[in-house]
């Protein structure tokens, strides 16, 4: 029998991918896949926080900077909201690395795939449940949700690519892009002792990942807009079926080691 025609067998490359996507053991074009997925996912959640509550949730420097102004020129309920979220980043990022180390010390193949279903989980839960809230609730849930969602990703993203990627924000990526560009340019010499060459494969990968952050941004604000927060629900369905194999796998491995 034809290994396609087995029980399962049509499924094998697309479950080996899903194994693969949030799997422990990383390739370049895993990451590269994961790190676009969790871009367009951060410019949607981004964008649609902006959109519900004027302020972007993944971008630290900018809530920083807000919160500095709102201290001095006396907005302090903005600052307090500023805080939040900083703060909730900060908290996103350190559950992450509980989550991760706990995972790694008992060898478990879902070390990152536990934090991207938490996140997706918390995404879907804005999805389906932030037009109940009311006005006056919605500034102080959303900054601390997405905030913290926005620390565990980039934390987690950080981890897998041995803090070569971020996704979150995309200020280092838009620099790095500019140097490889420079290094592109710049005049060649022939018998040059030390010839610069750009990083193209860098470049390419940094442009794709920005591409998607804006891409997402786009989407976010134009589906808020239609359907309002229902907006995130596809992403957060996304990102949970990439991070369920993983995790469904170690949970068979547990229940077949104590039966």
């Amino acid at each position: 029998m034809d290994a396609s025609e087995r029980p399962g067998g049509r499924l094998a490359p697309a479950l080996a991918y899903l194994r693969s996507i949030a799997g422990p053991d990383r390739t370049a074009r895993t990451n590269r896949d994961l790190a676009v997925l969790l871009a367009l996912t951060a410019g949607i959640l981004n964008s649609v926080g902006f959109m519900a509550i004027a302020l972007y949730t993944s971008h630290m420097t900018g809530l920083t900077a807000m919160l500095a102004d709102s201290l001095v020129l006396g907005g302090l309920d903005v600052a307090l909201l500023c805080l939040t979220g900083i703060s909730a980043f900060v908290v996103g990022a350190m559950v992450c690395a509980l989550l991760f180390n706990w995972a790694r010390r008992r060898g478990l193949h879902s070390r990152f795939a536990i934090v991207l279903l938490l996140e997706a989980a918390l995404a879907l839960f804005i999805g389906l449940v932030a037009h109940e809230l009311t006005a006056a609730e919605r500034g102080w849930v959303l900054i601390a949700l997405l905030g913290f969602t926005m620390g565990l990703q980039n934390a987690v993203i950080t981890k897998i690519s041995d803090a070569q990627i971020r996704t979150t924000h995309v200020t280092g990526m838009v620099t790095d892009i500019g140097i490889e560009l420079g290094k592109l340019l710049y005049p060649k010499r022939a018998r040059d002792p030390d010839p610069v060459r750009p990083q193209l494969g860098r470049l390419a990968l940094h442009l794709l990942i920005v591409g998607a952050f804006f891409l997402g941004g786009v989407i976010g604000a134009l589906a808020y807009q239609a359907i309002g927060f229902v907006t995130v629900v596809p992403t957060a369905l996304i990102l949970l079926l990439f991070a369920s194999v993983p995790v469904l796998e170690d949970l068979r491995a547990l229940s077949r080691r104590s039966a």
